[in-house]
């Protein structure tokens, strides 16, 4: 896997591969039902869901700033290579001042674990406050399918290895040059981070798109790992637009490299940058 890099604003950001997760077709979901999610994936041609997985480590002035973390050894050999890739840019776990997560889900937070410890031993967590306050509350845990219960379960192993060095952090600036923009659906607080630059600016999206092939074309396609599929389809929909009016660089947990999205027929296109 080629490791990406760019330099945006103050900071030389490269793309940390983590591994690649694949699924059934029926993880797919459609907003106009199962005859219009056929008819898309019979288009799309693929036999299954084959899905990238990445991080990112942002260098700065003010030190090693991680973008979501991997999976860790949590879902087999075929991920867990962050780490691997992090070495190899010249950072080792001590070295990370903080890290942004994106939302609670294991292939953007567990890789923070190291069985019983924490990985980054120096490390602030920033992590977005409705993900972090919903998934921090039981009653809310009571109330949601077994089958989307991961990221409660993160959530209390984060608390204990991390304790005193959490910030929850609403929309808006989190760190200078980096601002929380707010990305609901697929978990109850899921974000994207904006890295501005005075050239031009790029967006981690974290999962506003899995797939981006097949959900640009066609952003009403989703996944069964959304939390509320209809605030998701909005949320994916409204930052495609964004995305494009501003002309931002954009990637993210599932994004091959750095794209720009551009606007085709009904729906977009994510073009290499």
């Amino acid at each position: 896997m080629v490791q990406h890099s760019r330099r945006v604003g103050t900071y030389e950001i490269s793309v940390l591969h983590d591994g690649v997760f694949e699924a059934p077709l029926d993880v797919l979901i459609h907003a106009d039902g199962e005859i219009a999610r056929d008819g898309a994936i019979a288009r799309w041609g693929k036999p299954k869901v084959s899905i990238i997985v990445n991080c990112f480590a942002l260098k700065g002035a003010d030190g090693i700033t991680l973008v979501d973390a991997g999976t860790g050894p949590s879902w087999g050999a075929a991920m867990g290579h962050a780490p691997a890739a992090m070495a190899a840019t010249g950072i080792v776990p001590e070295d990370v001042s903080r890290v942004l997560i994106t939302h609670l889900h294991g292939d953007h937070a567990l890789g923070l674990f190291d069985g019983d410890k924490a990985r980054f031993p120096e490390a602030e967590i920033i992590v977005p406050e409705a993900d972090f306050g919903f998934y921090g509350d039981d009653a809310n845990r009571a109330r949601t399918p077994d089958k989307k219960q991961g990221a409660f379960a993160i959530t209390v192993t984060l608390k204990k290895l991390y304790a005193g060095r959490i910030r929850p952090a609403p929309a808006g600036k989190v760190r200078p040059g980096i601002s929380l923009i707010p990305l609901p659906g697929h978990t109850f607080g899921h974000s994207g981070y904006l890295i501005e630059g005075q050239d031009e600016s790029l967006l981690l999206w974290g999962d506003a798109l899995h797939l981006s092939d097949l959900q640009a074309c066609d952003p009403d396609i989703g996944f069964v790992y959304d939390f509320d599929a209809a605030t998701a389809l909005a949320s994916r929909r409204g930052i495609l637009e964004r995305a494009a009016h501003e002309n931002w660089l954009v990637s993210g947990g599932h994004v091959d490299g750095f794209r720009r999205v551009a606007k085709k027929g009904a729906g977009y296109e994510l073009q290499p940058a």
